[in-house]
């Protein structure tokens, strides 16, 4: 398996496998292929990367940055993730989601949140902190991961725009 960054020829494989991953998810508003779509024509897609293995890709991990309290302060959010659904369970998207991080830091990014199975996103270090609100979310599935030594933040975390693609 390769991760590398999203080349253009990607997106309509992104976009499949995101639908696939979603189909059967209870709470997806089962338009994460869109809001992808949305974020890359937008620009606003700071990291893209796909799994890849014999020329097929087979998974896919975006981050964008995010607003708290309306301002720009080098926070970042991840999702979404996909994997082909049967690949699931063999430890790609978790590939995906430390790679991510890791060019996270590297670009010198102050946090990150993730909207997500707590279950899931905690292996990372993702974990509630009740001083960043996502409205609208129960709050135990919304998580911030601190970067770079850098103090946590407070306040309301706003996605993209691209994040209310219908």
């Amino acid at each position: 398996m390769e991760i590398r960054s999203e080349q253009p020829k990607d997106a309509e494989a992104i976009r499949r496998i995101t639908k696939m991953a979603f189909a059967s998810i209870e709470h997806s508003s089962q338009t994460e292929a869109q809001i992808v779509d949305a974020i890359r024509n937008a620009g606003a897609l700071t990291i893209s990367l796909v799994a890849i293995e014999d020329g097929e890709v087979f998974g896919h991990i975006a981050f964008s940055s995010v607003t708290i309290d309306g301002k720009d302060c080098g926070w970042y959010g991840l999702g979404p993730l996909s994997v082909t659904p049967s690949r699931q369970k063999h430890g790609i998207g978790g590939a995906l989601v430390r790679e991510g991080l890791s060019r996270l830091t590297k670009i010198d990014a102050r946090g990150c949140v993730v909207l997500g199975d707590p279950d899931y996103y905690k292996r990372f270090g993702f974990d509630n902190d009740p001083g960043l609100v996502l409205n609208g979310v129960p709050a135990e599935y919304f998580m911030r991961l601190v970067l770079n030594g850098r103090a946590a933040l407070s306040g309301r975390v706003d996605y993209h725009e691209g994040f209310s693609a219908t």
